[in-house]
């Protein structure tokens, strides 16, 4: 209760900028160091937000399931609580690998700054003897100076995608910084093309989550080229998913003037989950992701598992895996990255205004010829399987926690 109210009537009370500078220092200080040169071993403990609403939330997670099904002795620990996370708790079941003392791998899915803060939590006896793999994810062209906090406690980093490690690796330094895409594909291939939706209207389908940025997502462009396309055509309907609608009430207000009138448009919120995602993307002709930036792009991979042409931002996290022969990029012009939710609130650097007409161009194309989008879809779905894979996930973790010393600066892929 005491901590409580410390946090809600002083901390609080302290401006945004100068709490995080001070927190940031100070765990810095304050934080127990990782033992030099830990080798990779077994037990692996996945440590995060793996019972929160978000995009590190969602790679913890995926971490977590893809490593039990590769064989792996996992365990799990989620910091959830510890970092004041808002929004609804995901349900997610893991053994407690808190009490779990000398060697053994710790893949930290938190990001730069906070990683002191999430050693003072884990403790000096249960990170000592142990390597420390720091899963860092960011969705814009560069990371803020004070990410270097993070680099002394970390022996190595996993980004999902080669635009997060460009970003990092100008600050990196000695450590060497490996992409590691999401296994996205743990929780199971989805069902066949035939078990699809058949007849209906042509059905667009945006999903995205208010935690993790109203402005990087864009789903408001995606409305503006829908609405370009198809107008108020019955025959035609868009699907917005909202998850953690609540969170940014702003967010919210700015859907439903962007709608409108318009009569074809359906806003859903979402739980916390995925639960019901499936149901959606088997309704869907297609999944429409006009975005700002992605670190790496989760619901567009997906989409792909599911056989779905998806229309996005040709820019950032994505590009890796969504290709001309498997999706529709959009053309963008860059503008300065300027996010009122705070998060992405960087002006002197520059994040992607998606084309609306072109993806509206790109919209209609795929309701007149709906051959392109099932050869599309097809190729999207052997594309994902082969990167997202159990398989191939297993190939590199098991090399991962097998290797010898790592040359400094490295940055190296994953690619089946």
């Amino acid at each position: 209760m005491r901590k409580h109210l410390i946090h809600t009537h002083l901390w609080q009370k302290v401006p945004r900028r100068l709490r995080r500078r001070a927190l940031f220092y100070v765990t810095a200080q304050l934080a127990p160091r990782p033992t030099p040169e830990a080798p990779a071993n077994t037990p692996v403990v996945v440590a995060g937000l793996l019972r929160t609403a978000s995009g590190l939330g969602e790679s913890a997670r995926l971490c977590h399931e893809a490593l039990s099904q590769c064989g792996q002795d996992v365990y799990g620990i989620d910091l959830s609580e510890h970092f004041r996370q808002p929004g609804p708790v995901v349900p997610f079941a893991f053994r407690d690998g808190a009490s779990i003392d000398g060697p053994g791998t710790v893949i930290l899915h938190i990001n730069g700054p906070f990683v002191p803060l999430a050693l003072m939590r884990l403790g000096k006896r249960f990170i000592t003897g142990k390597r420390i793999i720091g899963y860092w994810a960011w969705e814009l062209p560069a990371v803020p100076l004070e990410w270097r906090f993070g680099l002394p406690f970390v022996h190595e980093i996993w980004v999902p995608s080669q635009f997060t490690a460009n970003a990092i690796a100008p600050l990196a330094g000695k450590v060497s910084v490996r992409i590691v895409p999401h296994p996205v594909a743990a929780r199971g291939l989805p069902a066949s093309e035939s078990d699809r939706h058949q007849g209906g209207p042509f059905t667009a389908l945006v999903v995205f989550n208010m935690a993790s940025g109203f402005t990087s997502k864009n789903p408001v462009a995606a409305i503006e080229a829908f609405k370009q396309a198809f107008d108020d055509d019955p025959t035609c309907r868009l699907i917005i998913r909202v998850l953690n609608a609540d969170l940014y009430p702003e967010g919210s207000a700015a859907l439903t003037a962007a709608v409108g009138s318009l009569t074809n448009v359906q806003i859903s919120d979402g739980d916390s989950g995925t639960t019901g995602l499936d149901e959606l993307y088997g309704s869907a002709d297609v999944v429409i992701s006009l975005h700002r930036s992605e670190g790496f792009g989760l619901v567009t991979a997906e989409a792909m598992l599911h056989g779905l042409p998806v229309v996005a931002t040709n820019w950032s996290g994505n590009v890796d895996f969504l290709t001309p022969e498997n999706g529709l990029p959009v053309s963008y012009s860059l503008v300065p990255a300027i996010d009122p939710q705070g998060t992405y609130d960087h002006p002197t650097t520059s994040w992607a205004e998606a084309n609306v007409t072109d993806a509206a161009v790109k919209l209609r194309k795929l309701r007149d010829e709906p051959e392109l989008g099932a050869a599309l879809g097809k190729r999207a779905a052997i594309d994902a399987a082969a990167r997202f894979g159990i398989e191939t996930y297993r190939e590199f973790v098991g090399e991962a926690l097998h290797r010898a010393k790592v040359p400094p600066k490295e940055i190296s892929s994953f690619s089946p």
